[in-house]
């Protein structure tokens, strides 16, 4: 697995556009997300669908197409340094192959964030477009609005990203052990639902995979694990870095499924690594060299997320 391209970091000033994905967005929310950039000296610009809601399916921020025309005029704006996610939800993977990969790859990197459903872009920008992204908060969820923790680490990795080189989660070691390799993940049931998929990667070898669920019961996690396994997605898989379960039943019931699906692979597995559907998300890039040490609970980049 090769690195990807960093984009550039951004700077006091720097425009972000926000878009809605997948699903539909409170207004209260969206506009409190957009008080905290503007905090930062960012100058924030909303896409014209982001408060829409499907006529007919509720849990969509407007058509698939709108959605994707969102996100691809922001991505080609040469004005647009950055584009963020306003919430996950559902709905990614109907407007992924509308987008026009050509012109986007021809607008040249910058900044992406998101979580959650946007697990399917993060691979598409992986495969289509071969840039680093960052899976950090939504930028209307009630996580980013109302935790400090959230809010610093994002804004570190963004402005300053030099000085969150070393991730450290405080978590403990499922599976002892250090191991190298280049980041990528997101949510265990995105990365199931987007195996064979035109934008999906091939696989994680030579990888580190960062995963995180919510709402989730055991059997189900048990289920996507073992599509993967099966599937021979985890051959070649450096090491496992787990992040937050929230909703996924009793933690010692789950901890004995992840154990027994992912300890046969014979690689570093570090548990309660803090990014994902928790308070206090950290933000972690996808794409870059990075060591992970399970018994330390760190993950130290090789090199800052943005350049």
């Amino acid at each position: 697995m090769r690195e990807l391209t960093r984009p550039p970091r951004l700077a006091p000033g720097a425009r972000v556009a926000v878009v809605a994905p997948s699903g539909p967005v409170s207004e209260e929310r969206l506009q409190a997300g957009l008080d905290v950039l503007r905090g930062w000296d960012l100058d924030p610009v909303v896409g014209p669908h982001v408060l829409d809601r499907h006529g007919r399916l509720g849990y969509l921020a407007g058509t698939d197409a709108d959605r994707a025309a969102d996100l691809q005029a922001a991505w080609c704006d040469p004005a647009v340094d950055a584009v963020l996610c306003a919430r996950g939800g559902y709905g990614a993977q109907r407007m992924a192959d509308l987008l026009d990969w050509t012109a986007m790859r021809a607008a040249g990197p910058k900044a992406f964030v998101g979580f959650s459903d946007i697990t399917v872009l993060h691979q598409a920008f992986a495969t289509r477009l071969g840039l680093v992204t960052l899976h950090g908060p939504a930028a209307a969820g009630v996580d980013f609005l109302k935790n400090a923790r959230a809010q610093d680490h994002l804004r570190a990795t963004l402005f300053a990203p030099e000085s969150v080189r070393s991730i450290a989660s405080g978590g403990t070691a499922l599976v002892p052990g250090r191991a190298r390799g280049v980041t990528l993940g997101g949510c265990l049931s995105m990365l199931a639902a987007d195996l064979g998929t035109p934008h999906a990667r091939d696989g994680a070898r030579g990888g580190l995979l960062l995963i995180e669920d919510v709402g989730e019961q055991p059997y189900r996690v048990d289920r996507m694990l073992t599509q993967l396994l099966r599937s021979g997605w985890l051959d070649g898989v450096t090491g496992i870095a787990l992040g937050s379960w929230d909703g996924c039943g009793p933690y010692g019931e789950l901890r004995a499924v992840l154990a027994d699906r992912l300890g046969g692979l014979g690689v570093p597995v570090a548990e309660e690594f803090g990014f994902g559907h928790c308070p206090g998300a950290l933000t972690v890039p996808f794409g870059v060299r990075a060591e992970l040490d399970a018994d330390a609970g760190t993950l130290t980049l090789d090199e800052p997320a943005l350049r």
